[in-house]
């Protein structure tokens, strides 16, 4: 039994633009555009198709499918992410400027979490990071596996802390709730549990994206702690 065929438009030579059709660089830049204005459910071959003036027809000389498109779109939001020179900056330094990156480029483009594990990471910009972030963590000092561990744990807690953010911006339900309801239900729901009801300060309700930018932080920094730990044992 043979597996299913894998396939990814980063396989084969890209082809040149058709005049007078679009090049490939308008026709992603575009596609990134319809999926931060309408998310991965608004994005269609028409739609894109009429955004450039031109027909959804013409655009499957640079794309087999949906799919391949969303890898060219995928792979530009790779190269928004900044990861700065760790012989320099240090590598906990160089880290920590990523995961920010990382997170910030995530909540621009918040279709990239239904991404995440789905679409191969194949393109220029996410194969440069990944050698530029594996170089970062072999300067640091860890040896074999240990260096894919780390870049593992360094990128699963960035996509652990923003994809629930995302979901939650993104939802109905993160816009229609009333504040003032919401600390009531809260505090009701918690009623039950005096010591936990303690800990809850229903006046950071009021600035929930703050007080989730100091839990990032707080998390991130924990993560650097637990690594540079591992370096000195």
């Amino acid at each position: 039994m043979t597996g299913k065929q894998f396939t990814s438009v980063w396989l084969r030579e890209p082809r040149k633009a058709t005049s007078p059709g679009r090049s490939r660089y308008e026709i992603v830049k575009a596609a990134v555009e319809l999926l931060d204005e309408e998310g991965l459910a608004g994005l269609s071959m028409r739609k894109l198709g009429a955004k450039l003036s031109a027909g959804a027809t013409s655009l499957y000389w640079y794309v087999a499918n949906k799919d391949e498109l969303l890898e060219l779109a995928y792979d530009e939001v790779w190269g928004e992410m900044a990861l700065p020179g760790h012989e320099e900056a240090g590598w906990r330094e160089a880290a920590s400027v990523l995961a920010y990156s990382m997170r910030r480029a995530m909540l621009r483009h918040p279709w990239t979490a239904d991404l995440i594990g789905r679409l191969p990471a194949l393109g220029p910009n996410a194969l440069q990071l990944a050698d530029r972030m594996r170089k970062m963590f072999e300067t640091a000092g860890f040896t074999g596996l240990d260096i894919d561990f780390a870049n593992a744990a360094l990128t699963a807690y960035v996509y652990g802390m923003t994809i629930p953010e995302i979901a939650w911006n993104t939802s109905t339900a993160g816009h229609a709730y009333d504040p003032d309801e919401m600390r009531e239900a809260v505090s009701k729901a918690a009623a039950q549990f005096p010591d936990l009801l303690e800990r809850i300060d229903m006046q950071r309700y009021e600035d929930p994206q703050t007080l989730r930018a100091m839990a990032f932080d707080f998390g991130l920094v924990s993560v650097l702690d637990g690594l540079e730990r591992r370096l000195a044992t």
